[in-house]
């Protein structure tokens, strides 16, 4: 099938079998590797990437699905020398250890604070209750989203 998205700004028009994952897309087509697969499951969220907006587990997207959609992609929302705050905010809390999970996580947390005001310290680890990190402990992760959510 043929299939049309918009992905970090960029239209692209791709032939992909109709089982064609969207992760795979992006990894294997586009060579956009900061979305990560960790667990196939659609348990651990490290393939996070935002379809029209709302963060979903490109897992669980078929090619069909994302026809017609803009998709951002954690290199989508900033570059080395301008990060995006929710970046920042992970770099300054020391919110990362291997980073397998933090692509996933910071754009969970993005979708996270542009859609929810006043956040708390349990709302952004309910927020955040489908990623997984098995590094961190999450105390530092919940730091940075409470820092970056003060300058989004």
């Amino acid at each position: 099938m043929e299939i049309s998205l918009n992905v970090n700004g960029t239209a692209h028009s791709l032939e992909v079998p109709a089982n064609t994952l969207l992760s795979d897309i992006l990894r294997e087509r586009l060579r956009l590797t900061g979305t990560h697969v960790g667990c196939d499951t659609s348990q651990c969220g490290a393939c996070v990437v935002h379809v029209n907006g709302d963060a979903v587990k490109s897992c669980t997207v078929l090619a069909g699905q994302a026809n017609g959609a803009s998709v951002t992609t954690i290199e989508g929302i900033g570059t080395p020398d301008d990060l995006h705050p929710m970046q920042t905010a992970f770099r300054d809390n020391h919110a990362l250890q291997c980073g397998f999970c933090t692509p996933g996580m910071i754009m969970s947390a993005i979708e996270l604070v542009e859609k929810n005001d006043g956040l708390t310290e349990q709302a952004v680890r309910d927020g955040l209750e489908g990623n997984l990190c098995r590094c961190t402990g999450y105390h530092n992760i919940v730091k940075a989203v409470l820092a970056a959510a003060r300058q989004m």
